[in-house]
């Protein structure tokens, strides 16, 4: 039996992990200014044990969010700069000989981390991006026919330009596919953006910036999240609003069977955030658009007529019937 200094932690009732992510996400807030929902959906994701894709114009401060969650947790993190001639086996490692045991040894690459920063990952070739599918939806790596498992928790906090911008290369569907969710930053107001210059100007937040958490206390909060209940009448809402982007006209792809497990597993992620030991259908509705969004692909007559993939999730939300009952449909 473990020493109890050493055991790990008993998962925290929801009233206590939302405690932890207060101070989580206040400590993330000291960094980005003004965007409380994007740190909702970043908190989101890790509970959701899912990886986040944030895509924006540069300097509105996508690397600045994902190190910044990184730091706020005392834990191993790592970061990769993707770049037109980096290798798989500069994010995955290699194996390489060693003489005095006339043997080849396996030397991790930056992805052996509990967190792991890819910045400006659509600027890497595509078969350089392909290197993080297998790390992101089976937590392991394979190099030479070995496999290494990762740790525990693991995500992974991509940024990209958009691709309109020069040196950058669209994300294949299956990469997109493997991110539970995508935030767009977006330009601050004017007021925090006032705040910003207040606060930034003399120092950097990011370099002061202290954990208030650890690996260990996240593992329970994950553990906590699991448990989180979800009713057959949310169960079928997910389904429903899942199955609905498959039978749109301006969709050439509808969303994956892989985005409503990651549906539920946020939807239970934003309950417990909100301090609920249950889901109502309002937490799919906080998540549905970053969860399924950038898993759609349009139409070429849907892009000549601007639509976006943003706002016909928000239209099937509309359109798809609510279990009645609200928090008594959450609690059956």
């Amino acid at each position: 039996m473990p020493d109890s200094a050493e055991a790990e932690p008993h998962a925290p009732g929801v009233e206590a992990l939302h405690g932890t992510l207060q101070r989580i996400a206040a400590n993330v807030e000291q960094v980005l200014v003004g965007k409380p929902d994007v740190v909702r959906i970043a908190l989101v994701t890790m509970l959701a044990e899912g990886h986040l894709l944030v895509e924006d114009v540069p300097g509105v401060g996508k690397t600045s969010l994902a190190k910044a969650l990184a730091r706020s947790i005392d834990c191993t993190a790592s970061r990769i700069q993707f770049t037109p001639d980096l290798l798989p086996s500069d994010i995955t490692g290699v194996s390489v000989y060693n003489r005095a045991s006339d043997s080849f040894e396996f030397r991790p690459g930056p992805v052996f981390a509990d967190i792991v920063v890819g910045d400006e990952i659509n600027r890497a070739s595509p078969k350089t991006q392909s290197a993080l599918l297998e790390c992101m939806a089976e937590q392991q790596v394979t190099v030479d026919g070995e496999t290494y498992p990762l740790s525990s928790p693991f995500m992974v906090i991509a940024t990209q330009n958009p691709i309109e911008m020069e040196g950058t290369y669209a994300l294949p569907e299956a990469q997109r596919d493997r991110f539970t969710a995508r935030v767009s930053i977006g330009y601050p107001d004017a007021r925090a953006e006032l705040a910003m210059v207040d606060e930034h100007a003399g120092h950097d937040p990011l370099g002061e910036l202290r954990p208030v958490a650890d690996s260990a206390q996240v593992r329970a909060l994950l553990e906590t999240v699991r448990g989180i209940h979800l009713s057959p009448e949310i169960r079928r809402y997910v389904i429903d609003l899942v199955t609905a982007t498959r039978k749109l006209s301006e969709l050439r792809l509808g969303a994956s069977p892989r985005s409503t497990l990651q549906l539920v597993r946020t939807a239970r992620a934003q309950a417990a955030l909100a301090g609920r030991e249950y889901v109502i259908p309002d937490d799919v509705q906080a998540v549905a658009v970053p969860v399924l969004a950038h898993r759609l692909v349009l139409t070429n007559e849907a892009r000549a007529a601007r639509k976006s993939a943003a706002e016909l999730v928000r239209s099937l939300l509309t359109r798809i019937p609510v279990p009645r009952g609200d928090s008594d449909a959450g609690r059956r």
